[in-house]
């Protein structure tokens, strides 16, 4: 018994020294032990915005708390060729949502939540003066709000005169001058004319242009967008050019240009008009996808003797209007050669003005000068048909050369081309302006005329298909009869052609 009760007490002094050994280490767990029960406590008392859903949440918040550092360290620290990779942005909501709502009698109020747009208030492409106190913009408008609503325009001048201190407003006058062709976008020519000269001290200054929807898209809303439409430098005005003679005695306004077209064909139409219209003539060429570079080898030469201007106007594409914005085109053409030319054409590519071997275009014209716009007649020819004696020899033969058989059949509509004194135009079309101040005349027949070769200029091969040789033709239902009136001026064109720039084009492949 003595022997056992020896064993037991040894037993506990070991234990004793075992833990007081370890006491250090059972402090701490003890503390550990003791947080981490009163943090649960506490825990159970916290609003639940601020309680750990998951144990899995922590990785969470120490790659938060690590991205949060990173960004905050300077940017020197993170290597140059390392992409930064921005978040994709968020999807933002109507400032204000509407629900459906139950009002008494059990009558259901349906809401309608509007998001993003389906078309431009106003797209500017050119502003120009008119004279000293008008301006004339041209762009294109979203066509329902026209059509539908009743937009308005409002133009404000704001001087660089300190003598100036309020702006100087008037209402705009808004045109349409696309005949209601248009498609997504209608073309609107704002003109502002303001009471008062504007910039008469050569200050400088710029006009603002406000497009107000008028509730034309919404109702519950008048959405105004707000255009600097022109800036003027101080001493940039220059008022000779509204009262000094025009520089062109004619000026050709070239529609939209697009497709594949011929080079050959292209060579031939400005060595002709070059030729009948002189040398105080012009042509302004806009590309909206067809010329390439075939078809600029041939604008070149007559770019450096300064008869064409080449304009590229394929960025209008973004906005759908009718046949490559062609009524944009033409209107700012005419705004910005106004002053520039005594007369304006505006025919296509495939079209040939003719006058009679006893008369010039000068001739013709001087006799139509009463009028602010004359329309010209078309002789529609056959885009196919060409003479048996041309056979082996066609392709050396230019266009209006060997298609010699004109359209006779009667009862057609044919469209008809035109030709302005811009200076008395305010908007124009394609086939004539219905916004002019003086009279027009549609009675030119005898004095001036248009053969149309149509759908030549975007063929590159032979245009000849069927070759005949007879004074009278009928294919499909048409009658043809023979007409060699442009035939016989071939030659002189080409001579005329060689003498201006010499053999640089003679290569000029369909």
């Amino acid at each position: 018994m003595v022997g056992k009760e020896k064993h037991e007490r040894e037993k506990e002094k070991m234990f004793v020294g075992v833990v007081w050994n370890c006491a250090a280490e059972l402090k701490f767990l003890l503390t550990a032990v003791f947080f981490l029960c009163s943090l649960v406590t506490i825990l159970q008392f916290l609003p639940s915005r601020f309680s750990i859903s998951s144990v899995s949440d922590l990785p969470n918040c120490i790659t938060t708390t690590t991205a949060s550092e990173v960004v905050n360290t300077s940017a020197s620290t993170v290597p140059p060729d390392v992409e930064t990779v921005t978040p994709p942005p968020s999807t933002l909501s109507p400032p204000f949502v509407q629900k459906d709502q139950v009002l008494e009698g059990g009558i259901i109020k349906r809401s309608f939540n509007p998001y993003g747009s389906a078309a431009y208030n106003f797209i500017l492409m050119s502003t120009y003066r008119g004279g000293l106190n008008n301006f004339a913009v041209i762009g294109l408008a979203a066509k329902p709000l026209h059509v539908f609503g009743k937009p308005i325009y409002e133009c404000q001048w704001l001087s660089n005169s300190n003598n100036t201190q309020q702006p100087i407003t008037t209402v705009g006058d808004k045109i349409l001058p696309d005949w209601g062709y248009g498609r997504v976008y209608t073309v609107v020519v704002v003109h502002c004319t303001f009471s008062i000269p504007i910039n008469e001290d050569n200050s400088g200054g710029k006009l603002l242009l406000q497009a107000i929807t008028n509730g034309g898209f919404d109702l519950s809303s008048n959405l105004t967008d707000d255009i600097e439409a022109l800036v003027e430098q101080p001493g940039s005005l220059n008022l000779a050019h509204f009262m000094s003679q025009p520089k062109y005695d004619y000026l050709y306004c070239g529609s939209s240009l697009y497709g594949n077209l011929s080079p050959q064909r292209m060579r031939e139409w400005l060595a002709y008009h070059v030729r009948l219209f002189g040398e105080k003539s012009h042509f302004v060429i806009h590309d909206a996808g067809g010329i390439h570079s075939g078809v600029m080898e041939v604008l070149r030469p007559w770019m450096e003797k300064g008869y064409v201007t080449f304009q590229d106007i394929r960025e209008q594409e973004r906005f759908d209007g009718y046949y490559h914005n062609q009524f944009l085109i033409v209107n700012d053409c005419l705004h910005r050669y106004r002053y520039m030319a005594k007369w304006m054409f505006f025919f296509d590519v495939d079209e040939f003005i003719f006058v009679s071997k006893k008369s010039t275009i000068k001739s013709v014209l001087d006799s139509l000068s009463e009028y602010t716009q004359f329309t010209i007649e078309q002789i529609p020819m056959s885009n196919k048909l060409c003479l048996t004696e041309d056979a082996g020899k066609t392709y050396r033969k230019w266009g209006f050369e060997k298609l010699v058989y004109k359209d006779v059949k009667r009862g057609i509509r044919r469209d008809r081309k035109y030709a302005v004194q811009p200076r008395n135009v305010f908007a124009t079309g394609v086939h004539m302006s219905q916004n002019t101040a003086g009279k027009t005349t549609h009675k030119t027949e005898g004095r001036i005329k248009y053969f149309h070769y149509h759908g030549t200029i975007a063929e590159r091969r032979e245009p000849c298909r069927q070759l005949i040789n007879t004074t009278d033709f009928t294919l499909d239902g048409i009658p043809y009869v023979k007409d060699t009136t442009m035939r016989s001026v071939a030659g002189a064109v080409k001579r005329f052609e060689q003498k201006m720039i010499g053999s640089r084009l003679d290569r000029t492949r369909q």
